[in-house]
């Protein structure tokens, strides 16, 4: 980890030497300098395990090199030789480790015992896994009703893992879901259905091999799923368009270097990747691609006059869409003042960014969650889908819509039952296959659990994987009802903040890691997880666990369902977890999309969930793919005083999600720290202050409570007028509960106004707990 507090120019290209570096450090910093460099060989691999960090797709033909820096940092994370033992615990306090930051944290290793909390000597104290697996069910049954509890899980969490804890839950009788995807893409489960009749993308990697443009909406692929960049930089260098959309020049979006590449290395050289990158203001996506979407009908009207060819498919829109004269109308009708003015680009930039879309025969829309964590993120999403409908990019080779989820299972996660909206079909099938009665009700998604919390109807909470209290937005009235529940549960590897932000009872329970071997009663099994672009594919551990005392995931689902449903269950759970196989098989039975579930996992590559999308198969109220309008161009609740920011919050290049690997940023130049605040030196003047200047950052907030993060130091960067960007998780105080996308409760994270003014405390954002 860097110590010393720096800002310095960086002006190497992405990857490259320093991501081998950083590689090598990581491994040597976390003892495991040797066991890993042997195990990121077997990772993303026909015969390894799936990597922990992103959900980039894996190339069919596999090299002996298919992992990336993040990625590598990831395994060094969980194969560490540092070990969290309850002699640890036994020498701090709670309130003790408060003070630590998220990083310091983590670096205490692996947990290797359950772990209870005694609030008599404010410590976790070691518990057996049968007495703990007892306290979950007594207070799971001692609630008035099962809609007291709250049931999250996050994207580590395996297909099998997820899916007996769905049927778990059910059997319950709660669908209290909430998900990690509900902090990010939820906008595309809920936005893309609409549109094209499914919630993921359309694209296989194979597309990327042969179109001719890609556009990234919102996306840092180098920083949030490095793997990209090869499938980048293999694109541009024969020649396909990229063009970016982002409030930041991130330095992948610019150039790469690609390690698996030895000329590349020896000579010192990299392949450029966006031929253009249009810094949209925070907010602005959607008035960027509703100015492309009316360039092109300009244009279009303009070819129609003089009967020349035209710009927009319409033999596809006419015999696969529905809509598309209400678009039409709406967009004559948005005004290009209120579009440049809003997105900050100009007209021409859009016209000429909509030119390169329309002349390319195809091309792929590609989005993270710069789209997605607005008030309006699902509409977004929706917007997408348009532009990509408008050429009939959806459903042939080398074209389609591709939303580039972050951890590695959270869409196979959804796909085997995490939802707080089952359909009926869905309970349907369980009760065919299980013989119990699910609940029909729809369930709590992150949103509505944190307001069951607030309001004190929800008593407890169950953790598979992820570090809640981190993610979850506005920390001040969120972690005080966290505080509040009579349970507090987290199926963890690594100690995190979660397990310090807890109820009035805690349990930490270790499990496996997905580089471990795991050995049920039928042998070393495998998992499996599906990638963003529906690709299933088996994972297996190579390395001993980290503790004698570890459980694997689909084992500790197993041991509470057991102690809370007893003999009454209609589930045989040692079975299930005996064989992973027969988790798969009731899979299958609840999900035909999974036929021959285990024959196809054993073939080296997986299998691809078919998309009806891409098959141009409609399952839309209409039957047919639908244009949909978006009123407006706004993304969020504005403010219209002068002194308000848009801040988007984003990641340093030395962490993932939650996870702090250093407290350096070098793409972005910042060096052990991440107190920062990063606005254009035309803002920073305006404003009144300069470069390195201390500042606190309150929300403009609508609910009259203050939100504010003190101590922020000010660094010149290029961004637009009227913008400014902070570190996640460190600024998620400042993100209101209540500022959240209206169709899939998604916080607006990536748009938060803000006020700035001089720092009047010591700062709280350096890494360090609220």
């Amino acid at each position: 980890m860097t110590t010393g507090k720096s800002f310095r120019l960086y002006t190497h290209p992405a990857g490259g030497w320093d991501a081998l570096k950083a590689t090598a450090a990581a491994l040597t910093l976390q003892g495991a300098a040797i066991k890993g460099a042997g195990t990121l060989l077997k990772m993303n691999q026909p015969e390894g395990f799936d990597c922990p960090g992103c959900a980039w797709p894996d190339p069919k033909h596999t090299s002996s090199f298919e992992f990336c820096e993040n990625g590598a940092k990831a395994l060094a994370w969980e194969a560490t030789a540092a070990r969290c033992t309850p002699q640890f615990f036994a020498a701090h306090t709670v309130e003790d480790l408060t003070s630590w930051s998220d990083y310091e944290l983590e670096m205490q290793g692996r947990l290797t015992h359950p772990m209870v909390y005694d609030a008599a000597s404010d410590r976790y104290v070691p518990i057996g896994w049968d007495d703990a697996f007892a306290t979950i069910a007594r207070h799971l049954d001692g609630l008035s009703t099962p809609d007291a509890a709250e049931f999250y899980t996050s994207g580590r969490t395996s297909n099998e893992a997820a899916f007996l804890y769905q049927i778990f839950v059910r059997e319950f009788g709660t669908n209290n879901f909430p998900d990690c995807s509900n902090m990010c893409h939820e906008p595309t489960s809920v936005g893309l259905p609409a549109s094209i009749g499914v919630g993921k993308g359309t694209c296989l990697l194979e597309d990327f091999d042969v179109t001719d443009a890609i556009f990234i909406f919102g996306q840092n692929p180098g920083t949030n799923s490095p793997r990209m960049m090869s499938t980048l930089r293999s694109a541009s260098r024969r020649g396909a368009r990229i063009i970016s959309f982002n409030p930041f020049r991130e330095r992948a979006l610019e150039r790469f270097q690609a390690p698996q590449d030895p000329v590349e290395m020896g000579t010192l050289t990299s392949t450029p990747i966006s031929e253009h990158i249009y810094q949209v203001r925070v907010g602005g996506d959607s008035a960027a691609l509703k100015g492309m979407m009316k360039a092109m009908v300009e244009a279009d009207d303009e070819a129609a006059a003089r009967a020349g060819p035209l710009v927009l498919d319409w033999d596809f829109i006419r015999g696969h869409t529905v809509g598309i004269e209400a678009l039409i109308e709406d967009l004559r009708q948005t005004d290009w003042g209120v579009i440049e003015r809003q997105s900050g680009l100009t007209r021409a930039e859009l016209t000429t960014v909509a030119k390169i879309y329309a002349e390319a025969p195809s091309a792929i829309l590609v989005y993270g969650m710069g789209l997605t964590q607005h008030e309006r993120g699902a509409e977004n999403v929706r917007q997408i889908a348009n532009l990509a409908l408008l050429r009939g990019n959806v459903g042939r080779p080398g074209a389609g819509i591709c939303p580039v989820r972050g951890h590695s299972n959270v869409q196979g996660d959804r796909t085997v039952g995490i939802t707080e909206k089952p359909s009926a079909d869905l309970l349907d099938r369980i009760e065919a296959r299980f013989g119990f009665e699910p609940p029909r009700r729809h369930g709590h998604d992150v949103v509505t659990a944190l307001q069951a919390m607030i309001a004190g109807t929800s008593k407890v909470f169950i953790g598979m994987g992820g570090n809640f209290a981190a993610a979850i937005p506005d920390w001040d009235l969120t972690r005080t009802a966290i505080r509040n529940l009579d349970l507090t549960v987290h199926v963890s590897t690594k100690l995190n903040r979660s397990h310090l932000v807890h109820g009035r009872e805690a349990l930490i329970l270790p499990c496996l890691a997905r580089s471990e071997i795991d050995v049920q009663a039928s042998g070393p099994q495998s998992i499996t997880v599906e990638d963003s672009m529906s690709m299933v594919h088996a994972s297996a551990g190579s390395n001993p666990p980290a503790s004698e005392h570890l459980l694997s995931e689909p084992a500790i689902v197993a041991g509470i369902a057991k102690a809370t449903l007893g003999a009454s269950s209609k589930v045989d759970w040692d079975a299930m977890v005996a064989d992973y196989d027969q988790i798969r098989e009731a899979i299958e039975a609840v999900f035909p999309i999974f036929q021959a579930y285990n024959e196809r996992i054993r073939r080296p590559g997986g299998f691809h969930l078919a998309s009806s999308a891409r098959e141009r198969i409609w399952n839309t109220d209409t039957g047919k793919a639908n244009f949909l309008v978006f009123e407006g161009v706004e993304e969020d609740v504005h403010e219209t005083d002068a002194s308000v920011l848009r801040l988007t919050t984003m990641r340093s290049h030395d962490q993932y999600n939650t996870t702090i690997y250093s407290s350096s940023d070098r793409y972005r130049g910042v060096f052990g720290r991440r107190d920062v605040l990063f606005l254009n030196e035309r803002e920073i003047e305006r404003r009144g202050y300069r470069s390195g200047d201390v500042v606190d950052v309150t929300t403009a907030s609508l609910d009259g409570r203050e939100r504010v993060v003190r101590g922020l130091t000010i660094r010149a960067h290029a961004l637009p007028d009227g913008c400014c960007g902070a570190y996640y998780p460190e600024v998620n105080p400042l993100v209101p509960l209540y500022a959240h996308d209206a169709i899939s409760h998604t916080p607006s994270s990536k748009s938060v106004p803000v006020r700035l003014s001089p720092s009047t405390g010591p700062g709280d954002a350096a890494g360090k707990p609220r």
